[in-house]
């Protein structure tokens, strides 16, 4: 696949937008990278089964660096909940290793397309239904945080985002503030993604037909391209977020999951 300047910029485009959704939304870009990246690779030739592995895996890695970028802008005005990030990150680790190394290389791109598009739109709903959590009810203890952060993991490595599709709700759902659950999501990024992009590398390294330039299912000039990009908008997406009604917030990050699983819902059926 010839990596020809008008695939330069709209790699670029990519990586602007999905480091300023990573500050914004604490998801870690993937849920955008995902979809479009699944596009550019299927317009260039890419089978469509391939090209949304390998969307998955390069947008995984991205979220290394969209991570860290948009955690310290974050954590400079005391919105992470750093207890929580210690307490879910192993489980994080374990779930994450069991997806990217084993289901993942198993399971066919177009029913990693549907699994996408499944929990992302219920994701969208829990948002938009807004249902209240009880007055009283707290994260539960090391044991159920370690629980909860190995299914966070592994539904992270099965459909290549940083997991805040599933841990903002379920973080909200415990009492935590929005805007603390988005900021502590984005800390859990990194665990998330490293432990998931190295079972990715192992799963795919003796794979045929990978395009030029992958390592595994990972998209080395994608991953170079977008993530150089998006580590200068996820701080702006950061300090946004900290100026956005707590409503308007939930709307913005039901309407994109919406979207992104349509999108996907589309390609996994078309396939």
């Amino acid at each position: 696949m010839p990596f020809e300047p008008l695939l330069i910029l709209e790699l670029a485009a990519l990586g602007l937008a999905t480091g300023f959704v990573a500050g914004l939304l604490g998801i870690g870009g993937g849920m955008l990278i995902g979809p479009f990246l699944t596009w550019i690779l299927t317009s260039r030739g890419v089978p469509a089964d391939i090209a949304v592995k390998m969307a998955i895996a390069t947008s995984m890695a991205t979220i290394m660096f969209t991570s860290i970028s948009s955690v310290r802008a974050h954590h400079q005005r005391g919105a992470v909940r750093w207890d929580v990030v210690k307490r879910l990150a192993p489980g994080i680790v374990l779930g994450g290793a069991l997806a990217s190394l084993g289901v993942f290389a198993l399971l066919k791109g177009t029913t990693l397309a549907l699994l996408f598009a499944l929990f992302i739109g219920y994701s969208a709903t829990q948002m938009f239904l807004d249902k209240k959590p009880k007055p009283n009810r707290q994260m539960p203890g090391t044991a159920g945080q370690w629980a909860a952060g190995s299914v966070i993991g592994f539904l992270s490595g099965l459909v290549g985002a940083g997991g805040g599709f599933v841990s903002v709700p379920f973080m909200m759902a415990h009492n935590i503030p929005i805007i603390n659950a988005v900021a502590t999501s984005a800390a859990l990024g990194f665990p998330i993604a490293l432990a998931n992009t190295s079972g990715y590398v192992l799963a795919g390294l003796a794979l045929p037909g990978l395009p030029a330039w992958s390592l595994g299912y990972v998209w080395l000039p994608g991953l170079a391209v977008i993530a150089a990009c998006s580590v200068w908008t996820a701080p702006l997406g950061a300090r946004t977020a900290h100026k956005l009604p707590v409503a308007k917030l939930k709307r913005v990050f039901a309407c994109v999951l919406y979207l992104l699983a349509a999108y996907m819902l589309w390609k996994g059926m078309s396939a």
